[in-house]
C-alpha cells in the first residue's frame, strides 16, 4: 500500500510541474472572425492538383491494360483457341499496364509544386 501512495504522490507533483511549463489556455492566437475563411496552407498536403491527375489516369491505364488482356475465350471448351495469342493479348496489353504503373510511379515521385 505504501509503495502505491509513493507512485500517486509522484504523479501528483509530475502533474504540478507540467501544469506550470504549459502555456495557459487563454494566450494563444485570436480566433478568426465568425464568416471569414481561412487561407489553406498549400504546403500542408502531399500531392498536388497535377499529382492526382497523374494519378487517376494511372489507374484508368491499368484498367484499361488489363481490360485488353481478358477474353479471347473458345466457344467450344473442347476447341482450343489462338485468339489468345494475338498481338493484343500478348503485347500492347502489358505494355499498356506498364506504362500506368510507371505514370503512377512518378506522379507518387513527382514533388507537388
Amino acid at each position: 500500500m505504501r509503495l502505491i501512495n509513493t507512485f500517486v504522490t509522484a504523479q501528483k507533483i509530475s502533474i504540478k510541474i507540467m501544469a506550470k511549463t504549459m502555456p495557459s489556455k487563454t494566450t494563444g492566437t485570436a480566433k478568426p472572425a465568425p464568416g471569414k475563411e481561412q487561407p489553406i496552407d498549400t504546403a500542408a498536403f502531399a500531392f498536388g492538383k497535377e499529382n492526382y491527375v497523374l494519378l487517376i489516369i494511372s489507374v484508368v491505364l491499368v484498367v484499361i491494360g488489363y481490360m485488353l488482356m481478358s477474353g479471347g475465350k473458345s466457344n467450344d471448351p473442347n476447341v482450343f483457341s489462338d485468339k489468345i495469342f494475338d498481338f493484343q493479348r500478348i503485347t500492347l496489353a502489358p505494355i499498356v499496364v506498364l506504362l500506368g504503373y510507371c505514370v503512377g510511379v512518378y506522379a507518387i515521385v513527382k514533388k507537388a509544386d
